[in-house]
């Protein structure tokens, strides 16, 4: 178990930006197209911890808080590498040819500095350039990198950014958290909607975060890893998801998500439950309801993002309150998305905190496209 107690974004034009996103939506297509199911398998570690690189889409999700050794100063931290199969290419015999595109972003919650920093990076697979290993959790771009220690099972994070560094390390205390259906989890009414998810909860973070011109704090906290790889993971309908990874004090794990529609409602729904010590308990779509509380609208994307929420589970009613409003990501510059991800805390029904972690909002800005 694991548990401690004004924004400036740093989104500076990428070197060719806009060829990159055209080359991002000439690949995408931007069209919805129906996959085959997934089907059902056990997932094999430490295999599972690495890429899968004949599916289309899959990323491993760090977040995380932290308080700073002297002075107790707290912060969110989140580091993201995303694999994405570029359909096009995979016929080329060219080594030139993009077959994988390797992503990632990373970002720091500064709450006594009431901001966000985040920075973002894109590059196609080989070359030394970037890669995300088959063999087990090594994905790499450039100077950043995400490893996972064979030894102990512990991860290695490494992310230098615009205005601020990352070097952490994450030692597992629980057993991986396998979602859904024995780590099949759905993600829609129809089976192609589904994805391949683990998670690793409660994960014990140490290390060091540098924000530029105010120090280096060495840091100590808990962190929450999401792996997921999936074919087809949005219907039609959905334009984007909520979804919250929370660690509780008492070493209990909560995730809830839901799929939405354009008009607000949910199109699917889900999440999970561990005690510290006893097996998951699954959510069916019909047990998991999320009720907007209060929103925030971005004065950069217009978008109204709900940064307090009431969710109602089979575990209980929670309250989700983002420690920061604005925690607004603009990653057009990788993804092309803009979304809110942030850290957040978790109250019981009595409004008593019992935990902390990251709320994620995606598609109010823009219908997401995967």
């Amino acid at each position: 178990m694991c548990s401690t107690h004004g924004l400036v974004t740093s989104d500076r034009p990428l070197p060719g930006r806009r060829r990159v996103l055209g080359l991002l939506a000439a690949l995408a297509g931007g069209a919805w197209r129906p996959a085959s199911a997934l089907p059902p398998r056990t997932l094999a570690f430490p295999h599972d911890h690495g890429s899968h690189p004949d599916l289309r889409t899959e990323w491993w999700y760090v977040t995380g808080h932290a308080q700073a050794a002297q002075g107790g100063r707290r912060f969110g931290f989140q580091i993201t590498f995303f694999r994405s199969r570029v359909d096009a290419a995979q016929g080329l015999r060219s080594a030139f040819a993009a077959r994988q595109l390797v992503f990632a972003h990373a970002a720091v919650t500064d709450l006594q500095g009431r901001r966000l920093l985040h920075d973002q990076r894109i590059a196609r697979a080989g070359f030394g350039i970037a890669q995300a290993g088959e063999a087990d959790t090594d994905v790499r771009l450039r100077d950043w990198s995400l490893v996972r220690n064979a030894a102990d099972g512990s991860y290695r994070a490494e992310a230098p950014g615009e205005g601020f560094a990352l070097s952490l390390r994450f030692a597992p205390t629980q057993p991986v958290l396998l979602q859904g259906d024995a780590g099949l989890s759905r993600k829609g009414p129809e089976a192609a909607q589904a994805s391949h998810y683990y998670s690793q909860p409660q994960l014990e973070a140490a290390g060091r975060i540098v924000i530029e011109g105010q120090g280096r704090f060495e840091v100590r906290g808990c962190a929450w890893l999401d792996h997921e790889w999936s074919e087809a993971l949005m219907h039609p309908e959905a334009v984007g998801w909520d979804w919250i990874g929370m660690n509780l004090d008492n070493g209990a794990a909560l995730t809830a998500f839901r799929l939405r529609r354009a008009a607000g409602s949910a199109l699917w729904a889900g999440g999970s439950w561990r005690a510290a010590g006893e097996a998951t308990r699954t959510f069916s779509a019909e047990e998991v309801r999320f009720e907007p509380m209060r929103t925030w609208t971005s004065p950069r994307s217009s978008a109204r993002y709900p940064v307090q929420w009431t969710v109602d589970t089979p575990a209980g009613r929670f309250a989700v309150q983002a420690l920061l409003d604005d925690q607004e990501l603009d990653s057009r510059g990788s993804t092309g998305a803009i979304y809110w991800e942030g850290l957040s805390d978790l109250l019981d029904a009595q409004g008593r905190r019992v935990g902390s972690g990251y709320l994620e909002m995606t598609g109010y800005a823009a219908r997401l496209r995967l």
